[in-house]
């Protein structure tokens, strides 16, 4: 119950932000709901006057809307009458949808009566406002569809019925398809119909007017069920047993919560009834649900439906465990220059930024991590949860974008080509370990096991790693984009296994260490540099080294004999240029013990001495083109 209870508490803490709408990136709107209330995509806007009679109506395109509900309307599904309180669907609130050629399964239990009679207890209170009032004196005249029709928002056949269907043959009697055909409601009489009141003394819509949201919360609070405890806070008060669906997004019908199976085995065989298994009250369940549904439109990950969600409790803003360090450095408006001498300075950026999420802490800060998802339309459970001090979080993501570390160059977008030092996304690691063709099922499921890794500092799952050595060892299956991201990433999880076992490899090159794996990647780095030197610019095949890595990683000792014979053509068109490469090849020879010059095969380590001797040359010869520059 601890997750429910500081969703809770999260929707308590940021009440200001109720009924107020955000737009994303993508134009998706969100917004934290008020209790008692939900989201519903409206196809037609009808507005009255003060007085309650009919203004103007339009068409709209799917417009997600707030709209006040009950526990039964909320759950309603198939011929079940539930209406909603106010805005709903053309059968609820037109009194002259049968007349019209609406269709009703049971004559006897019309749904614009059981609406009408609601919106008429909710207008006698002594809650309902003037806005109520005004919507409630319009349609209990009856007229709804009949003034749709002279606006020509709906279209009726030559029976005076509503069309059902929209087909060619309709063109010519009544002109252009109507724009209710296109709204996205499956046909008129299922649009979506929500209002709203014209008066000079409030332009607030009625869905975004906050006095509106109190007026229904205060009138639906007298009408809630029997007390009961409340396991979550531990106050008797009103319980309910119908909780909220539409977590991750508008269609989603799963819930995290549910006990109507009376007849399976949900509950029974240890408890007699529901509330015994567990018994919720209705503002906890609606707070948490809503506070749920915010933040993972507000700041949570989705893939393949399965959602990774972090917050903290102190309103203020949480790192992202699943974010690699230039996302980090971003979000903190952090930067450094696009040239890093060493990756010391970029790490102790990284950790700046990370601090500057500290905030003053006090004992009682704590951050939420949640992690949902569900195996069949109508379950959802919670995969992973955990809540620990703020403090102590910040900690254990330090350390992994200290321990897990690497120089990265790779381009994020068409538009991004990214630099910097530190640990990749996880959403990357898996790009490293699976391709990036890797299904999303693939994608949630390493995200999920590289959460302990993060946050509980646990050592990173073998078979991730060797997945990734594999791939970074066989980079003629790839493009060459996709390798160099491949190997830097891949080289940013063997330093953090050799971390765990007390051994410290980082990016700048090791000169003297004497470790066979190291040394053997020190010599196919050269290889491949002294070769792409002789190539040039304009010759993009793979060079020789890169060609046999794969066998190389098996066979060092075989291939590189291979190798060497295959470099001699190059070191003669490259004539004294080769000079200083061919002698480094003879120092790094030097280096090895006799006996580890051998045909086992090689460790991780030797991705690890590939990548920092290229980069060694690499960088010593943009220095000597800037000195032969500077003399010209």
């Amino acid at each position: 119950m601890s997750w429910l209870l500081n969703l809770y508490k999260t929707y308590d803490a940021n009440e200001g932000q109720v009924g107020k709408i955000v737009k994303k990136r993508n134009d998706r709107e969100y917004t934290l709901l008020p209790i008692s209330h939900t989201t519903q995509n409206a196809h037609i806007e009808v507005t009255v006057d003060e007085d309650g009679d009919f203004l103007e109506a339009i068409e709209l395109e799917k417009e997600n809307t707030i709209i006040p509900c009950t526990e039964e309307s909320a759950s309603r599904a198939g011929s079940k009458v539930a209406p909603y309180p106010l805005h709903d669907k053309l059968s609820y609130v037109a009194g002259d949808f049968v007349k019209y050629g609406g269709k009703i399964k049971n004559q006897d239990d019309l749904p614009f009566d059981a609406y009408i009679q609601n919106l008429k207890e909710w207008t006698d209170s002594p809650y309902a406002t003037s806005k109520v009032k005004s919507i409630y004196a319009y349609l209990s005249k009856g007229t709804l569809i009949e003034d749709l029709v002279k606006k020509d928002v709906l279209v009726l056949d030559e029976n005076d019925q509503l069309i059902d269907k929209w087909n060619k043959n309709y063109e010519k009697t009544i002109g252009e398809k109507p724009k209710i055909f296109s709204s996205g409601a499956t046909d008129q009489a299922s649009a979506f119909i929500r209002f709203n009141v014209y008066s000079p003394s409030s332009t607030v819509e009625v869905w975004k007017d906050k006095d509106m949201y109190q007026s229904f919360i205060d009138f639906y609070n007298e009408r809630l069920g029997d007390e009961d405890v409340d396991f979550v806070t531990g106050e008797t008060v009103p319980s309910t047993e119908r909780h909220a669906n539409k977590i991750r997004h508008a269609a989603d019908k799963a819930k995290l919560i549910s006990a109507n199976d009376t007849s399976g085995f949900t509950f029974r065989g240890k408890f007699k009834t529901s509330k015994e298994a567990a018994g919720i009250s209705y503002e906890v369940s609606q707070k948490a649900h809503n506070a749920l549904k915010w933040l993972i439109h507000r700041q949570g990950k989705t893939i393949d439906n399965r959602v990774f969600l972090i917050w903290g409790n102190d309103n203020e803003d949480v790192p992202d465990f699943a974010e690699d360090a230039w996302d980090i450095m971003q979000h903190a408006d952090k930067t450094v220059e696009d040239e890093i001498d060493t990756d010391k300075l970029y790490a102790e950026e990284v950790k700046k930024a990370i601090a500057g999420y500290r905030n003053d802490l006090k004992l009682e800060v704590e951050v939420n991590i949640l992690v949902l998802d569900s195996a069949t339309t109508g379950r959802m459970a919670v995969l992973y949860y955990r809540n620990m001090n703020k403090n102590l979080y910040l900690n254990r993501l330090e350390d992994w974008h200290t321990q897990c570390a690497w120089e990265h160059r790779y381009r994020r977008s068409e538009e991004q080509f990214v630099k910097f030092y530190g640990a990749p996304a996880t959403k990357d690691i898996a790009f490293a370990a699976y391709g990036s063709r890797a299904s999303e099922k693939l994608v949630k499921g390493l995200m999920e096991r590289m959460l302990p890794c993060i946050i509980d500092g646990r050592i990173v799952p073998k078979d991730i790693v060797k997945s990734a050595f594999q791939r970074a060892s066989n980079p003629v299956a790839m493009e060459r984009w996709e390798w160099e991201k491949t190997l830097s990433i891949t080289c940013a999880l063997i330093r953090k296994v050799l971390i765990e076992k007390k051994e410290v490899w980082n990016v700048p090159l090791d000169k003297i260490s004497n470790d066979r794996s190291y040394l053997f990647g020190r010599l196919l780095a050269v290889a491949d540099v002294l070769e792409r030197g002789a190539l040039g610019k304009e010759e993009t095949r793979a060079t020789n080294a890169i060609r046999y890595m794969n066998s190389f990683s098996k066979n060092p000792s075989r291939t590189w004999k291979t190798l060497q014979e295959s470099l001699q053509p190059y070191q003669a068109k490259l004539g004294t240029k080769a000079t200083y490469l061919s002698r480094m090849i003879d120092e790094i020879s030097d280096q090895f013990n006799i006996e580890d010059f051998n045909n086992k095969p090689l460790s991780e380590k030797y991705l690890l001495g590939f990548y920092s001797q290229r980069r060694e040359l690499y960088k010593k010869k943009e220095t000597t083109n800037e000195s032969e520059e500077t003399n010209e």
